[in-house]
């Protein structure tokens, strides 16, 4: 399967890094052909400006929008890996997903309502917190993150099998459970 790994974090030595390397090595294990797509290393510009939404108003979209949405279009699958700053996904991320899952691309209105048009057979999202599972459970920020990302943007855009990885307290966990999270960013490879 033709996988495209979106990856947002700014810096190379960070353990999200060391997340996507770990999923990237389990999808090749099983001989998925992967194309990554590390926001920050391309400096993709995030602004969705009054130009772009005018292109994309008149049918015309943008060349660098366009490049981007034909990466979406040639893969099967898609996953994103990401922190999560400040009860959400990165600015840069966001703004990715503004700009490339438009209005004819992603989705469509018609008269029963907003179609997805991605028909990517499955997306994957591992997500790394600052915080453990309870504050995020107690605290409703998980949910609130399932909602918006995993409903909101990719089962609206037309990808019915979704499924979210929260690997917590990365900050401050000890080594080993460090470890069994790069084991399972590993085995969701593995397994996509």
């Amino acid at each position: 399967m033709k996988v495209l790994v979106v990856y947002a974090h700014p810096y190379p030595e960070s353990f999200n890094h060391a997340v996507l390397d770990k999923f990237i090595q389990g999808l090749q294990s099983k001989g998925h052909e992967v194309e990554i797509l590390d926001l920050y290393a391309l400096g993709f510009n995030p602004v969705l400006s009054a130009a772009d939404l005018a292109a994309l108003q008149q049918g015309q979209v943008p060349a660098d929008i366009a490049a981007h949405q034909e990466r979406v279009t040639r893969a099967e699958g898609l996953a994103f890996i990401f922190p999560i700053w400040w009860s959400s996904m990165p600015a840069l991320l966001k703004g990715w997903i503004d700009r490339v899952f438009s209005l004819g691309f992603a989705y469509a209105f018609r008269e029963e309502g907003p179609v997805g048009l991605l028909k990517h057979r499955k997306a994957v999202l591992i997500t790394t917190c600052g915080g453990d599972q309870v504050f995020f459970d107690q605290s409703g920020i998980q949910k609130a993150i399932q909602l918006t990302v995993d409903l909101g943007v990719l089962a609206f855009t037309g990808i019915a099998k979704v499924h979210h990885e929260f690997f917590y307290n990365v900050v401050q966990t000890d080594p080993a459970t460090r470890e069994k999270y790069l084991e399972q960013a590993f085995s969701l490879g593995v397994h996509f």
